[in-house]
């Protein structure tokens, strides 16, 4: 089995990347493999709402940024990690703008997957954030994988969050229970509704 771990820092190995690094440690001493994927510091498109991937579904339209590289490989992960510094308390716009656009064009592929949010902060706005990231799991019948404490690191400088013993704790509970769930479904998604359609009801008619 396999976890996809999403670093959505503008830098490839800042204190976002060090918590990921600790999960990806300890998935694998239980034997579970990842990835650490990063999403890079290039431009990065928001969704523009064109519903252009319903006509070609599992690719957003935009082709231009990582969105499509890292929608693709929702089909060959178990789980999903999404680890994220926080701005203004809110997560990096850009990842956010990824997420949206992945989960639109590509949602079958990742929809009953385990799911976990990281929040990575100098002080504040980390459980505003951390509750951001874990909004559109939700939406997509994805069960969110918890930890001892909100799954949340402290750190500002480059290498910080490796002095947050605690926040560190809490990403291997985070990873051992994340690995404890894919064992015990065999990494079998969640049913969802299973054979229920979807009744989708608008307040306006």
């Amino acid at each position: 089995m396999k976890v996809l771990l999403i670093n959505g820092s503008p830098h490839p190995e800042g204190n976002t990347f060090i918590a990921l690094k600790v999960i990806a440690e300890s998935l694998e001493k239980e034997g579970i493999g990842s990835e650490i994927v990063w999403i890079g510091n290039k431009p990065v498109r928001g969704c523009n709402a064109c519903n252009k991937c319903k006509e070609e579904p599992g690719r957003c339209a935009f082709n231009d940024d990582v969105c499509n590289v890292i929608s693709a490989k929702f089909e060959e992960s178990d789980a999903l990690v999404v680890g994220s510094p926080v701005y203004y308390g809110q997560p990096n716009g850009a990842l956010l703008a990824i997420i949206q656009r992945a989960f639109h064009s590509n949602g079958p592929a990742i929809a009953g997957k385990p799911a976990a949010a990281v929040a990575i902060c100098r002080r504040g706005g980390s459980t505003a954030a951390f509750q951001a990231l874990n909004m559109p799991f939700q939406m997509m019948d994805m069960p969110v994988v918890t930890s001892q404490y909100w799954n949340i690191v402290f750190g500002r400088e480059p290498g910080q969050a490796s002095l947050d013993t605690e926040g560190l704790q809490t990403m291997r509970t985070l990873a051992g229970n994340l690995a404890w769930m894919l064992k015990v479904t065999g990494g079998k998604p969640a049913p969802g509704r299973g054979d229920d359609p979807w009744e989708p009801m608008h307040f306006i008619r």
